[in-house]
Order: C-alpha cells, then sequence, then structure tokens
C-alpha cells in the first residue's frame, strides 16, 4: 500500500493528509483499518468524507478476486495460437505456439535450433502477415538465410525476381515478409534487459504501426548471454537469469506474444549425461520444451531431426517427431514416435 499524499486519489487534500498525519495515519493501510468515527473527531473531519475516501482507495488498490470461468473467458479472448509453419513440430506443440507462454527449443550445437527460429519468423512474418522480433545474441542471424527461405517459398521464379529488384523495401510479398521481421543484436544480458524493457514502448509501438501486429518476440539464444555468468560464487548471476526470466514471462503475458527462446545443452557432472543448460532454476522458466536432436533414429540427418517434447503444459511429455527444418509453410506427412515419459 502507499503512503496517503495529495492527489493520490480524489478528495485527498494537502490539508487533510497533515490533520491524518498529525494522528499517525501516515499509509493507505492506516486509513483503511482506522476507525473512522475516531479519526473525525480527533482530525476534525467530515465522517462522511472518511468514509467515501475510504471507498475510493479500497477500490483503488484492492485486489479483486476472479473465479475460475472469468479466468477461462479472458484466456480465450487472449490466447492466440500461431503455426511455426512446421507441421511436425505443431504436432508436438499442440497446433502451434501458444501467444502468453515461453517455448523453449533445446539442442547441441548443429542441431538446427537457429534454423527452426528463423523457420517460424518466415513463416510468422509470411504467411501469417504478423510482426516478428528477432533478438539475435550469437550472430546467428543473417538477412540472407532469412530470404534463402521466404524465397524458397515464392510461387513462381518471376516474384523471386521481383523481390530482388525491389531491394527489400516493397513491390512484393518477399519484401513484405521482410520487413514485418524486426532484428535487434544483444550481445551481453543488460544489452537483452535493455531490450525486453523498450519493447514495451517505443520498440512495440514502432513493431506495431506497420503492417500486422507483433505476435512472436524470438531470443535466440539466452545461454549466450547468461552462461558467462554462471559457475562458481557467482550469485550476482543468477540474480540477473532470474531477472531476465521475469521479463520473458511478463513480456509474453502482457503484450500477449508467443515467445521462443534457445538453450544449449551441457553435461552433468555427476552423470556425465546431456542436460539443457542454465540448471534446474531455468527450467521453471519455460511452458514448453523441445529438444532438438540429430543422433537419434533414423534419417536423422541433413535437414531432418528428432524432436522430443520434454516439458508441456497441455500433453504429454515423451513423444518424438521427426522434423525437416529445412522446410516451412506446407504440411509434411510425419510418423509419431512415442518415447519414455521424461
Amino acid at each position: 500500500m502507499g503512503v496517503l499524499r495529495p492527489g493520490l486519489c480524489p478528495g485527498l487534500t494537502q490539508d487533510m493528509v497533515q490533520l491524518l498525519r498529525s494522528r499517525g495515519i501516515k499509509t493507505v493501510v492506516d486509513l483503511v483499518s482506522a476507525d473512522l468515527e475516531e479519526v473525525a473527531q480527533k482530525c476534525g473531519l467530515s465522517y462522511k468524507a472518511l468514509v467515501a475516501l475510504r471507498r475510493v482507495l479500497l477500490a483503488q488498490f484492492s485486489a479483486f478476486p476472479f473465479n475460475g470461468a472469468d479466468l477461462y473467458e479472458e484466456l480465450k479472448t487472449s490466447t492466440a495460437i500461431l503455426s511455426t509453419g512446421i507441421a511436425s513440430l505443431d504436432k508436438l506443440l499442440d497446433a502451434g505456439l501458444y501467444t502468453g507462454e515461453v517455448t523453449e527449443i533445446v539442442g547441441g550445437p548443429g542441431s538446427g535450433k537457429t534454423q527452426v527460429c528463423l523457420c517460424v519468423a518466415a513463416h510468422v512474418a509470411h504467411g501469417l502477415q504478423q510482426n516478428v522480433l528477432y533478438i539475435d545474441s550469437n550472430g546467428g542471424l543473417t538477412a540472407s538465410r532469412i530470404l534463402q527461405l521466404l524465397q524458397a517459398r515464392t510461387p513462381d521464379e518471376g516474384e523471386q525476381v521481383e523481390s530482388r529488384r525491389a531491394g527489400f523495401l516493397g513491390g512484393s510479398d518477399t519484401a513484405g515478409a521482410l520487413q514485418r521481421i524486426q532484428v535487434v543484436r544483444a550481445f551481453d544480458i543488460f544489452q537483452m534487459l535493455d531490450v525486453l524493457q523498450d519493447l514495451r514502448g517505443a520498440v512495440s509501438q514502432q513493431v506495431s504501426s506497420s503492417s500486422g501486429t507483433l505476435k512472436v518476440v524470438v531470443v535466440d539464444s539466452v545461454t549466450a548471454v547468461v552462461a558467462p555468468l554462471l559457475g562458481g560464487q557467482q550469485r550476482e548471476g543468477l540474480a540477473l537469469m532470474m531477472q531476465l526470466a521475469r521479463e520473458l514471462k511478463t513480456l509474453a503475458r502482457d503484450l500477449s506474444v508467443a515467445l521462443v527462446v534457445t538453450n544449449h545443452m551441457t553435461r552433468d557432472r555427476d552423470s556425465g549425461q546431456l542436460k539443457p543448460a542454465l540448471g534446474r532454476s531455468w527450467s521453471f522458466v519455460p511452458s514448453t520444451r523441445l529438444l532438438l536432436d540429430t543422433s537419434q533414429g533414423a534419417g536423422a540427418s541433413g535437414s531432418w531431426r528428432v524432436a522430443c517434447l520434454t516439458k508441456s503444459p497441455r500433453l504429454p511429455t515423451g513423444f518424438q517427431e521427426m522434423v525437416d527444418i529445412g522446410t516451412w509453410g506446407t504440411p509434411v506427412q510425419s510418423s509419431t514416435l512415442q518415447g519414455d515419459h521424461m
């Protein structure tokens, strides 16, 4: 609760604040919990004015309860499901990326994490015609890679030529999609936090001002900015990591965007087995976690990967799909491989 001050709410004047403070009533809690008849007599104030003031303060500062039906209705109206453009990946995600949630893609070097992020960005910008903010922290994003993905989905060669002539500035679906992908580079955690905080204001307004609305934020990767701060007795690093976690989850919820982050793999000291980096504390941040692997199953070579669902609020974990990360935007026939629950 706040400190009583003039202008905090209608009817609370400077003289009234001084009188209340002279009787030891300095905060909103003090006033709403006090005996108003006694306060009115000691301070020489109107009892009706004090009752009206308390009602206003309670309405302004109290948290009103919601029932389950209200929360469900709010969820239905505020949540959108966005296809990734890769059918087998959508199957693991229960139809696609959910706005208001953090989805994490985990894998070792060369597993295709960045490629999946690029496919998602290309599909959302081209297929869904919505805006994407791509935060690159490892230097893996280049305009040529996005352009190649977009041109692969161009209906005919003539439009590809049109896109090149347009110089990325307009005149074709490809050029329009490129404009809808906003790129920010952040190579340390302080730059990352600044970007996420600015997104609430200037950056989000800039993205929303062009065609479509901001629906997806990609962070590739969180490990690149967090891992250097962890290890040993660096408690500040853990605190900064959890601050980043709060920013990501709050951003996804408040702006109703689907947030996609990538994470690396590390080897457990005791068992020697590979596991997602950043430890147990970070594991509670993403709502959904997918593990990409290049070594499991037949055919896991070239552009094919095995994607395993290791965390989900909606589906059982342990299910796997063969994913072609070299294509997007078209239905892909794939069989589901059911593994052990993880």
